[in-house]
């Protein structure tokens, strides 16, 4: 094995369910975490308490690791290339990070490599984007926005004059809205050798630009497949990456994929590897950035439904008695991650359906009661661009 001791700047669920994979492979994983209560600490070997942006503390973790990985993308890639620079060995290398971070460098980078994805400009003044683009539009924070933070979606020219009267003097991504048939995704993964595994399409249904469900494997054409499958080893290709990444698309009324976003890491769309593929997506980055073998990441079941636990309320509560309901479903597995906070939006867990050969309108029906139970109701997908 390569790398024994794994770092990871970031500490929350993600660090956490990869913390289960680096105790069934016998790696030591390190985590540089702000708080001592964040998800993964309980489970890592050794911790570092720092924000993540924390260069000084990442130095100090690249002293006790053999490689360092991420959980997310608040990062200072410029502090982290002067310890890049000390031969630290960072799996995602820096240079492929480096066009994925910023939002509109990322659609120019695609775009430059030929992947199609929606219509595009900088935004970083007041223009006449009216006339350039249709209603609705897109704008998006260029760093730091997730789970619909940071994303605006303009309907009308009244609603883009109030935009315009609150608009920070920061530059911004504006896009066009695509009126999509379905959101996919897709996880990904290249080895050191680099071998690229593909698993599953998905398709993610969102409310208010936030994934509430995922259905496994999605209800497409073995056509559309394919082109998903090699939109993803293309990229992880010309990127020659070390890792797990997480792949957002769309796939518009006319049957064309076209790309949204790319997260450099393992993904709230491919949670439902731990239950219904035979090796989860957190065991697989772990394989990759430690210089292992990469397995077949097919799935061990006909299929699968992921439904997340998103606060709902401000409160200190564990839902213990929530969690026991839906425990109780059969083939249904709850992943509960431990916080002690609950606000809304924030995700509190996610539970994985086992679907068998059930059709898609018995998998929607599943997947509502787990949001009955868990919110006390049940909330429909709306055709929102996130």
């Amino acid at each position: 094995m390569l790398g024994k001791r794994v770092g990871v700047i970031g500490g929350g669920q993600l660090a956490w369910m990869m913390a289960g994979a680096a105790q069934k492979l016998g790696i030591d994983l390190i985590v540089q975490t702000p708080k001592k209560d964040d998800p993964a600490v309980a489970l890592s070997d050794e911790v570092i308490l720092a924000a993540i942006n924390d260069a000084n503390a990442t130095a100090k973790l690249a002293q006790i690791c053999d490689v360092i990985t991420f959980e997310n993308e608040f990062i200072n890639l410029e502090a982290l290339k002067k310890i890049a620079a000390q031969r630290t060995c960072f799996r995602p290398h820096l240079e492929a990070l480096e066009p994925l971070l910023d939002k509109y460098k990322q659609r120019c980078y695609l775009q430059k490599i030929g992947l199609a994805v929606p219509k595009f400009k900088l935004l970083n003044e007041r223009s006449n984007i009216e006339f350039e683009f249709d209603f609705p539009v897109v704008i998006k924070a260029r760093r730091h926005g997730y789970d619909g933070r940071g994303t605006f979606i303009i309907k009308n020219q009244a609603e883009l004059e109030e935009f315009w009267q609150q608009k920070s003097s920061e530059s911004m991504l504006v896009e066009e809205f695509i009126p999509f048939a379905k959101e996919l995704a897709v996880i990904a993964a290249r080895g050191v050798r680099g071998e690229v595994v593909v698993y599953p399409v998905v398709e993610t249904q969102q409310e208010e630009q936030v994934c509430h469900r995922v259905i496994v494997p999605a209800k497409v054409t073995p056509e559309v497949t394919a082109e998903v499958e090699k939109i993803a080893t293309h990229l992880l290709n010309k990127l020659e990456v070390v890792g797990v990444f997480g792949i957002e698309l769309f796939l518009s009324k006319e049957g064309k994929v076209l790309v949204n976003e790319i997260a450099p890491r393992t993904h709230n769309s491919g949670h439902y590897t731990l239950d219904a593929c035979e090796i989860s997506q957190f065991e697989m980055h772990l394989r990759a950035v430690a210089g292992l073998p990469l397995p077949s990441p097919k799935l061990n079941c006909s299929g699968a439904v992921m439904v997340n636990l998103l606060g709902y309320e401000h409160s200190e509560e564990d839902y213990s008695e929530k969690r026991q309901k839906l425990a109780q479903i059969p083939q249904t597995k709850v992943h509960w991650y431990g916080k002690t906070e609950s606000r809304p939006g924030r995700k509190m867990g996610h539970v994985t359906i086992l679907v068998g050969d059930r059709g898609l309108s018995e998998e929607q029906a599943l997947a509502n009661n787990i949001e009955f139970i868990w919110y006390g109701r049940s909330p429909l997908p709306q055709s929102r661009q996130n």
